[in-house]
């Protein structure tokens, strides 16, 4: 009999519900009963279900965070939001892996069955991202994001907007705090506004976030609309420096 194959746990679980179910009607061949009827009639010989179940996770401790905010679990790497050095507790379920810290759950991953992987939450790494705004784009928890269909077009186009008006850096940093609303108040919210943003001309997180806090939709227009006006005003281009650099060479008068 082939091995099934589906998308998720939850859909296989169903299938096989429905496979049961439907074997239930079966005849065994020699015998005169359906599986259903020959269950029901060995059911009093049976003894009572145990009124308490039993855990179907492996508990893992102690386990210690490494200076990538990694927790080793079996044979891969989780991330966990806890200072490097701490120890945390791993509950290892059969599709899901939760740390523990202090008794509080603190990550929740996918339980991946490959050996060596890295399974990185980008919202872990918020704080370090946020002093070092340069290793964002080229970072491993947002590839691993995008590959999973987390880090959605808009939230480029925002990002590429915030560092046009604001330069690299200091745009960055206003998209980290994006994110950081988005974790608090849901993705689907903030991806939400920021779609709403761009549709208005918006280019400002500030602006996300006054979107993101109305409501109401009608109103959350007439507000976007009349502040992408006011803040049209402000806009200018970042500063050219190369010319400069003339002062350098002698060129056109320079020093020399």
């Amino acid at each position: 009999m082939p091995v099934p194959e589906s998308y998720d746990l939850q859909t296989l679980n169903e299938r096989l519900l429905v496979v049961c179910a439907d074997n239930r009607t079966r005849t065994i061949s020699g015998k005169s009963l359906t599986v259903r009827e020959a269950s029901e009639q060995e059911r009093g010989a049976l003894l009572p279900l145990v009124e308490e179940g039993f855990p179907l996770c492996d508990l893992l401790y102690p386990l210690i965070v490494d200076g990538k905010s990694r927790v080793r679990v079996k044979t891969n790497w989780y991330s966990a939001p806890v200072t490097p050095g701490f120890r945390v507790t791993a509950v290892v379920g059969p599709s899901l892996v939760e740390i523990l810290h202090d008794n509080k759950r603190v990550a929740c991953h996918e339980r991946c069955y490959g050996r060596g992987h890295e399974v990185l939450d980008l919202e872990h790494y918020l704080d370090v991202l946020e002093r070092k705004p340069g290793a964002m784009a080229g970072s491993t928890p947002l590839a691993q994001w995008r590959q999973a269909g987390r880090w959605p077009d808009c939230l480029d186009r925002i990002w590429a907007q915030l560092e046009r008006r604001h330069g690299k850096g200091a745009g960055t940093r206003q998209m980290i705090g994006l994110v950081r609303e988005g974790s608090v108040r849901g993705w689907p919210r903030l991806i939400a506004a920021v779609e709403e943003a761009l549709r208005l001309g918006v280019t400002d997180s500030a602006a996300v976030l006054h979107i993101l806090n109305m409501p109401d939709p009608e109103q959350r227009r007439r507000h976007g609309i009349a502040l992408a006006e006011e803040l049209r005003q402000f806009e200018r281009p970042m500063p050219v420096l190369e010319e400069y650099d003339l002062l350098l060479t002698g060129s056109h008068g320079g020093i020399q």
